[in-house]
């Protein structure tokens, strides 16, 4: 099963499962995760090939969701469940195919469709970090600086780095060969009829006015939010807008 960080103790409430995005973990969730188990467990996993949760050869969103599935299950069987980027695509993917378990569902800046750009040039970056030469994380910030990663990825890769063990805790062997399913998402038909909130920010292209459509073919029950002044990374640029409007959606 994923590795999971619990904040919390269970309640009344479904508690609230959380699924990172593209080369993220359970840990980035952390203070958001915090502050919204003063309500209900909030239950942050590691996505298959990151963190401390298992390696597998595939990482398909029928199976990315199927891993969320068995965590619920583990958890009292239903949760409200909160997906950024490519875990908004699992967290969809779950809706679709495991509805039961799922009562709320929020949707963090990604839409149910195919991207054209690519992460591999990350990968790549995270490749070339040397780690015999590594004592601090602020080494390898600078090796990814030197190869061309923006400042504020290179302190949320490194979130990633095992210092310890000289590696990073993402396998990026399975991650690239994947890049492809991970831009891409399932040709599926059905709905799923619950609440939905796609979250998105004002400054990210990843969910556009065309998306809206396929949006509400799958689930509609859509709403929109937009959080101005968030880019892709809306919790970590607006987070306590992001977090407020999260609880009045799962309060409702």
């Amino acid at each position: 099963m994923l590795n999971t960080i619990l904040h919390g103790t269970p309640t009344d409430q479904p508690p609230l499962l959380i699924a990172h995005g593209l080369f993220g973990s359970a840990r980035n969730w952390g203070v958001i995760a915090k502050r919204l188990s003063d309500q209900r467990q909030v239950i942050a996993v590691d996505m298959r090939n990151h963190g401390q949760s298992p390696w597998f050869p595939h990482h398909r969103y029928v199976d990315l969701a199927a891993d969320l599935a068995e965590v619920i299950r583990a958890h009292g069987g239903q949760a409200d469940v909160l997906g950024h980027s490519m875990g908004g695509k699992a967290a969809m993917m779950l809706a679709l195919t495991h509805g039961e378990l799922v009562r709320r569902l929020v949707v963090g800046d990604i839409a149910p469709i195919a991207y054209n750009h690519s992460q591999s040039q990350h990968i790549a970056a995270m490749r070339s970090v040397d780690f015999s030469t590594i004592e601090r994380r602020s080494d390898a910030e600078a090796q990814l600086a030197a190869a061309g990663v923006e400042r504020a990825l290179q302190s949320f890769f490194t979130q990633s780095l095992d210092l310890k063990e000289k590696r990073w805790r993402l396998n990026l062997d399975v991650l690239e060969a994947e890049m492809s399913e991970i831009l891409s998402f399932p040709d599926i038909t059905g709905h799923w009829g619950g609440p939905a909130l796609f979250l998105t920010g004002s400054d990210s292209s990843y969910v556009k006015p065309q998306d809206r459509p396929r949006i509400l073919d799958l689930f509609p029950q859509a709403r929109f939010v937009k959080l101005s002044g968030a880019g892709h990374w809306l919790h970590a640029d607006k987070p306590r807008e992001f977090e407020a409007t999260v609880r009045a959606f799962l309060n409702a």
